[in-house]
């Protein structure tokens, strides 16, 4: 795993109908250096708690995905979530170096190997841990590396996760704000792509109110999105 970040690119995420733009120069996750600083306090629980609800779900995700089971991955969310809170105090937000969405996918992507290693050889001694047991980041077993990630497809499908959980973050920050009418509204033509008049026709509400409503809460969307990239 390249330890510098990738050239920047563009990536566009997509949700039904709505198509936002992200610059990729710019983690499009919250792991903006607002966040990651006052991590650097230990006792800020609230901040800890927003980190853990945010990433604990994108590494699950990437989890499941790379293939493992729900036990698997829990466990690989849980190692990963716990060394991240060891090093996150010291960590130096550099993006030109290494952002942080790297760094992350750094510490869960060779656990994701290391349980595959252990389906393979299950009475090998557990990979990335010193004599006394305790974890050790910096260790990587012949076996995890000899785990074939063809054509970066581990990385790829963090890149995949990774944007699908901003998107996912940003709708529910719209939902929240919006009355249930609304968002039904929304929900139906926008992200479930029904046509315009049928969730007219549905909700015995006019053709321009799917359309007003659809670009009210794009327009939301989008300011959540420009949030979360900027905390």
């Amino acid at each position: 795993m390249k330890k510098s970040e990738r050239i920047a690119r563009r990536g566009c995420l997509k949700t039904g109908m709505i198509t936002i733009m992200a610059d990729a120069k710019d983690d499009p996750y919250p792991t903006r250096p607002t966040l990651l600083g006052r991590l650097k306090d230990t006792q800020d629980q609230a901040s800890w708690q927003e980190f853990h609800d945010i990433y604990a779900k994108l590494i699950r995700g990437f989890c499941l995905k790379a293939g493992l089971t729900e036990d698997e991955a829990q466990e690989v969310v849980q190692e990963t979530l716990i060394s991240a809170a060891r090093h996150l105090p010291e960590y130096s937000y550099n993006p030109k170096v290494c952002s942080f969405k790297t760094w992350l996918l750094n510490l869960a992507n060779w656990r994701v190997k290391n349980q595959i290693a252990k389906r393979r050889a299950p009475t090998a001694p557990p990979a990335g841990r010193g004599r006394d047991g305790a974890e050790d980041d910096s260790a990587r077993t012949g076996t995890i590396e000899r785990i074939a990630d063809p054509k970066g497809e581990f990385e790829a499908l963090w890149e995949r996760e990774w944007h699908s959980t901003l998107m996912d973050a940003a709708l529910a920050r719209v939902k929240a704000r919006v009355d249930a009418r609304q968002w039904q509204i929304f929900d139906l033509y926008a992200l479930k792509q029904w046509p315009v008049a049928a969730v007219a026709r549905t909700l015995g509400i006019s053709a321009g109110r799917v359309y007003m409503a659809r670009h009210r809460l794009s327009g939301m969307l989008k300011k959540e999105i420009k949030k979360l990239e900027r905390m």
